[in-house]
């Protein structure tokens, strides 16, 4: 194990690694995010990067703390890129953590054009996004052959804050079985009725997965219809990750979590199509 680590490629003066955190266990970081953690000399990180991932940082290391929340003072993107920029040219190891992946609506992009308009060596590092890593520590899969054959990641808001006005809810809707949604709880009454105006079914399921991967997880399994009175009724809040269509309806058997922690697994409620056993 330590001749592979040797093997590595690490963090050169003056370059900027953009690296994703995966969705909360530590557990999932990657190798490649492991060891930039264990050379960087200065890690900005994301107000959603689990602590116990900074763990593995050196003794010496720098934190700078970048995160972002709705409806609170927040750093500006720009001025996150250009302290990157910063960094880098005063000579330093630059590692920027981001939760989830830095690609998939994380703004990975915005800081990596901002590094190529400043000339900064950079690197990606890709993450487990919590669209995938946080809905399998949910006991929910993205697809399942007797399910979907699709699925649409989409964000709940835009920059401005309000609903995307650019997406194609009706094509949504009729295309894809499984909608994987980030950002949605502040606009899920909305986003649900765009939906069934689109015609989704009112008791489709949707489970909301708040805190993926941590310790603080909590799920909530609802139905499209009951989505927006039922995540108030029981006072959940983000950071969560919003999961409509009939792969929610697995949880009761693949829920492997609660096993760990002494629940029962049932598979009562799954339709005979979905207990097949796969040729």
């Amino acid at each position: 194990m330590e001749s592979l680590f040797k093997s590595l490629p690490i963090i050169e003066k003056g370059s900027v690694w953009l690296v994703g955190a995966g969705p909360g266990d530590p557990g999932l970081l990657t190798l490649h995010a492991a060891h930039a953690l264990s050379h960087a000399d200065v890690i900005v990180h994301d107000a959603l990067v689990n602590e116990d991932c900074l763990k593995f940082a050196r003794r010496g290391t720098t934190l700078e703390f970048a995160g972002k929340r709705g409806g609170k003072p927040s750093p500006k993107q720009r001025d996150i890129s250009l302290r990157l920029v910063d960094l880098a040219r005063q000579g330093k190891r630059v590692l920027r953590l981001k939760g989830g992946d830095p690609f998939v609506f994380g703004r990975g992009g915005e800081e990596a054009l901002t590094l190529v308009e400043h000339g900064i060596p950079f690197r990606i590092v890709p993450g487990i996004t919590a669209g995938i890593g946080g809905l399998a520590y949910a006991g929910i899969p993205v697809t399942h052959r007797e399910v979907n054959h699709a699925v649409t990641f989409l964000t709940g808001h835009d920059s401005s804050g309000l609903v995307p006005d650019r997406i194609d809810w009706e094509g949504v809707a009729r295309g894809s079985p499984v909608i994987v949604m980030y950002m949605a709880m502040k606009h899920i009454d909305q986003i649900a009725r765009n939906l069934m105006g689109a015609g989704r079914r009112a008791d489709e399921p949707v489970a909301f997965v708040c805190n993926a991967a941590t310790a603080q997880q909590t799920v909530l399994e609802t139905t499209l219809g009951s989505a927006h009175a039922d995540a108030l009724a029981a006072g959940i809040e983000p950071p969560a990750i919003v999961v409509v269509g009939e792969v929610v309806r697995l949880r009761s058997a693949m829920d492997w979590l609660g096993a760990l922690e002494g629940r029962i697994l049932s598979n009562r409620d799954l339709p005979n199509r979905l207990l097949k056993d796969p040729a």
